[in-house]
């Protein structure tokens, strides 16, 4: 019977080769233009600042709940991340009144971010009386009328049009134009004016309004304790200095403000704001009122402990609590309000308890024991693959300092944040490559030993291989994504290092191992079945001394016969 010949599937290793060392330049490429050469280090690796937030639930709560709580640590992680922050840690601790926030922040923080962080975050929404410049009025000026608009102060919106600093419906399908910014104001209101009057407003607080000057840091945010009544205020560049009336809708009842591109073509970043069912009725019964209105009376402050943060005019009534905040935004204006009105809506406010430095000593002890470890598990390795399969044992080597090359670059890349949990799955990972070139070692001593040539073993070994490599490396991967969507903290960070190098080992897998493999089989050394490469007939356990040839197929082990 005829039987087929083993021959060698055809293989480009310099294309795989190629694809890797493209990978590597631009990888490395990319972190030189960057200038970023380091991965983030945790608060356990480098230090940091431990802020303790204390709650401050709204008037008439004896303790914050546990929803505020939880929403209070989404919107301050959101904060924090926005500032540029690496993987904070931010925590509830305790319970009751008794209940605190801890928030963790790795490497030197700057005050302003504590402060920031501290800020009570109090936002209600109240109609404007009046605007003037921020500088205080010299002299009263009879033909002055507190009433008018600010250059600074928002125009007018209706639904759908695209205004600077416009608050508006939801955008409707076809914008129209929009009416000019009313003219500027002179430096200088009455001290007392009738139709103020006529709203309650007290000659005390029309002076107060008079004389504020909003230049002044000092003077800007104040602690607003008095919803019920009107107040002075000025807005947080201090260019425009606010009479307000009572709150119309409180920030609690804003369940959203979200920045985003206008959905018309045009492009426009706008913020876009959703309200409860009782921030809808509020809402509207107050813009139906501002809708009839002119000049400064037409705005609709926002107002963030003390400050307005912006103050949009009406030109329609919003009836479906679904309102768009348009002007002149740009992604980050637009993303930073949208911050602010988010955060300003919790119906909590917090107070500073401590700030304090966290040193990086323990840490810098644990990571010091954990690199030992893993120095000596790789070391281990290197001499098991080295004594075990001589020559093959090189590439082994090789395997691992590119999966190391290429795992370093994607964490300094992806701006991933190492801390002790994610070097342990760093460690982990040197197991996972090594179990791949093994499993891909023994499949070639296999096919050698059934006979078949080093070229010949390298394809056929390869196929069973992978298959075997890429089941357990899925497994990995499976059990990593597992791990990190419903873990939190540290352990997210350990599935996640572990994740992206399973990845890679499956890239170093089929992009250098196998590829070196194949080049090495070609070479009289492998080939040829040399005592130090591992593969010689002695060493596999084969009964048949000898070379094992390049391309000639040698005697398979056959059993042993007995003498007649």
């Amino acid at each position: 019977m005829a039987t087929k010949s083993s021959t060698p599937t055809v293989s480009r290793p310099g294309r795989a080769l190629a694809v890797l060392a493209l990978l590597l330049v631009g990888m490395y490429t990319a972190m030189a233009l960057t200038g970023n050469w380091t991965p983030n280090l945790g608060l356990d690796l480098q230090g940091g600042t431990s802020i303790t937030l204390i709650p401050r639930p709204a008037e008439g709560q004896d303790a914050a709940s546990d929803e505020q709580i939880d929403r209070a640590i989404e919107l301050l992680e959101r904060r924090v991340n926005a500032e540029g922050v690496a993987e904070p840690d931010i925590q509830a601790q305790g319970s009751g009144s008794s209940q605190t926030i801890v928030i963790s922040l790795p490497g030197a923080t700057q005050q302003d971010l504590i402060d920031s962080i501290g800020k009570p975050y109090r936002m209600d929404f109240r109609p404007v009386l009046a605007a003037a410049p921020g500088v205080p009025a010299t002299a009263p000026s009879p033909s002055a009328s507190p009433t008018a608009s600010p250059t600074a102060s928002p125009t007018a919106s209706p639904a759908g049009r695209a205004t600077p600093q416009g608050l508006a419906a939801a955008p409707a399908p076809t914008p129209s134009a929009t009416p000019e910014p009313s003219p500027s104001v002179p430096p200088s209101v009455p001290t007392t004016d009738p139709t103020l009057d006529a709203l309650g407003i007290s000659p005390e607080l029309q002076q107060e309004f008079l004389e504020k000057d909003c230049t002044d840091p000092d003077q800007r945010g104040q602690d607003v304790e008095t919803p019920d009544e009107p107040i002075v205020a000025c807005s947080t560049d201090g260019a425009t200095k606010y009479l307000l009336g009572p709150v119309a809708v409180r920030g609690s009842d804003l369940t959203s403000a979200q920045a985003g591109v206008r959905q018309d073509g045009t492009g426009v970043w706008v913020v876009n704001l959703e309200f409860n069912g009782e921030g809808t009725a509020a809402f509207r019964e107050t813009t139906e009122t501002l809708v009839s209105k002119t000049g400064a009376e037409n705005a609709f402050a926002i107002v963030l402990d003390g400050e307005v943060i912006t103050a949009p005019g009406v030109n329609n009534a919003i009836v479906d609590g679904r309102a768009e905040i348009s002007g002149d935004f740009n992604q980050t204006t637009a993303k930073e309000l949208a911050s602010n009105l988010d955060l300003g809506a919790l119906p909590i406010s917090f107070e500073v308890g401590t700030a304090q430095t966290v040193s990086s000593t323990l840490g810098a002890d644990y990571l010091e024991k954990a690199l030992i470890a893993g120095a000596v598990g790789l070391l281990l390795v290197v001499l098991y693959s080295l004594l075990y399969y001589r020559g093959l044992g090189i590439v082994s080597i090789f395997s691992l300092a590119v999966a190391a090359a290429v795992t370093y670059a994607l964490v300094v890349l992806l701006d991933v944040t190492l801390i002790l949990a994610g070097v342990a799955g760093a460690i982990v990972a040197i197991g996972i490559t090594a179990d791949s070139f093994v499993v891909y070692f023994e499949r070639i001593r296999d096919e050698v030993r059934e006979g078949k040539t080093l070229r010949v073993a390298v394809e056929t070994g390869w196929k069973r291989a992978r298959r075997t490599i890429l089941s357990a490396d899925f497994v990995s991967i499976l059990a990593a994504g597992v791990l990190f969507f419903v873990s939190v903290g540290n352990v997210r960070v350990f599935a996640l290092i572990l994740g992206l190098t399973t990845v890679v080992d499956i890239l170093v897998v089929f992009l250098f191992t196998k590829p070196m493999i194949v080049l090495l089989a070609r070479t009289k050394f492998f080939g040829g079945g040399h005592k130090w490469s591992g593969l010689d007939p002695a060493h596999l356990g084969m009964a048949t001394p000898g070379p094992l040839l390049v391309g000639r197929r040698h005697p398979a082990v056959k059993p042993a016969t007995k003498e007649a």
